[in-house]
């Protein structure tokens, strides 16, 4: 069974490192062009490189995202008048059916009217590239009026774009539509527009309650089953400590199962549906495991040995699963690459912990075995039958 917890661990790192590794600052550029100033985009999975040119007041901009499909498009935007989509002045890219790169211009003077053609402030040197499944583009803006330090920004990836050659609709889901911000040119501090507000709020405090719970105190809990037990000295300390870890995960996750409802309430249309899913199975499974404990055989009952079969199963099946929707969960939220990073280091922490105890185990397991079968017999003479 502890294979099963070293195999979600590698699968999930794998998987997931690269995401946390990857930063504006790691990045780089065909012709090697430097910018001044990055930042990692709060959503969409979005990197902005600019250079900031105050005596001629224009604004060198690489924008990078990795488009929704592979045939859809990315799109940066400066908003001269407001702080959302509604009369931004946008460039957008796309591949072309001959695989070339392609950067168009959109004043989106409202929802209902987004028209090609140009933009308020002159642009010059645009071009796009395409690369590891990120769109790029280049492009020189002058900005609108001279001495600008800050401008509303906007950003968004799409699906496809049409035979014409107009973009199909982006999706709405909350990170499409917090995907803008106030950028500080200067300082590089996105201000405002992409975190804060009681939603997001909610959403971070069910992804605090979820990752601690089910994230590290039941992993944590199910470590100290399977290995502090093997020390005759820890017992009962580890049945307490195993209890006390998987109460309470239980109690705080049902807390952050209870947040999870009521945002899933209040966002209609919204659905991630393999992360409610398994939140749901994970409660359901936490549920039976804790209520599990008030029928729990006594040690020599017939019954014991299929109640260690039930709840290992179970244990290990919630393991995997938390781990799971942790990953998944933090996909939605897309916070900053530093709160990955850190959950990564955590359960890599303990999976490092876990891989040790359990050569440790099997050490004093094989020990027991070695001293029981290399026991001297009693040598002593025995008398001869009469």
């Amino acid at each position: 069974m502890a294979s099963i917890f070293f195999l979600t661990i590698f699968t999930l790192l794998t998987t997931h490192l690269s995401k946390a590794q990857l930063t504006c600052t790691t990045q780089k550029f065909t012709n090697n062009k430097l910018y001044t100033h990055c930042n990692d985009l709060p959503h969409l999975n979005s990197y902005l490189h600019w250079s900031l040119n105050p005596s001629k007041n224009t604004l060198s901009i690489a924008f990078l995202a990795a488009p929704a499909t592979a045939s859809g498009w990315i799109s940066w935007a400066i908003n001269p008048t407001g702080d959302g989509m509604a009369g931004a002045q946008a460039l957008l890219a796309y591949k072309a059916s001959n695989g070339s790169m392609v950067v168009k211009t959109y004043n989106i003077s409202s929802y209902n009217s987004i028209m090609e053609g140009k933009l308020a402030f002159d642009v010059e040197d645009k071009r796009a590239e395409y690369s590891d499944g990120m769109m790029k583009i280049f492009a020189t803006v002058v900005l609108p009026g001279n001495g600008v330090t800050t401008v509303n920004q906007v950003w968004q990836v799409g699906p496809s774009v049409s035979a014409d050659g107009f973009p199909v609709k982006h999706a709405f889901q909350p990170a499409n539509l917090g995907a803008k911000g106030r950028l500080d040119l200067l300082s590089g501090q996105n201000i405002g527009g992409t975190r804060g507000g009681s939603r997001n709020k909610k959403k971070n405090i069910h992804g605090i309650l979820n990752a601690v719970s089910w994230g590290i105190l039941f992993p944590v809990g199910i470590i100290i089953a399977r290995y502090l037990r093997a020390f005759p000295s820890a017992d009962p300390a580890w049945f307490y400590l195993h209890a006390f870890c998987q109460v309470s995960g239980y109690a705080i996750g049902v807390a952050g199962w209870g947040t999870g409802l009521k945002l899933g309430s209040d966002s209609k249309g919204v659905t991630y549906s393999a992360h409610r899913n398994i939140g749901i199975a994970l409660f359901s499974l936490a549920t039976v495991q804790v209520f599990a404990l008030f029928l729990r055989p006594n040690k020599d009952h017939k019954f014991r040995f299929y109640w260690n079969i039930y709840h290992h199963g179970i244990g290990y099946a919630i393991l995997v699963l938390s781990v799971i929707n942790v990953f998944k969960g933090l996909d939605i939220l897309s916070p900053e690459s530093k709160w990955r990073t850190s959950y990564i280091v955590v359960i890599s922490t303990l999976g490092g912990i876990a891989l040790l105890l359990e050569v440790i185990t099997w050490i004093m397991i094989l020990n027991r075995k070695s001293s029981k079968s290399t026991k001297p017999y009693d040598n002593k003479q025995q008398p001869l039958a009469p």
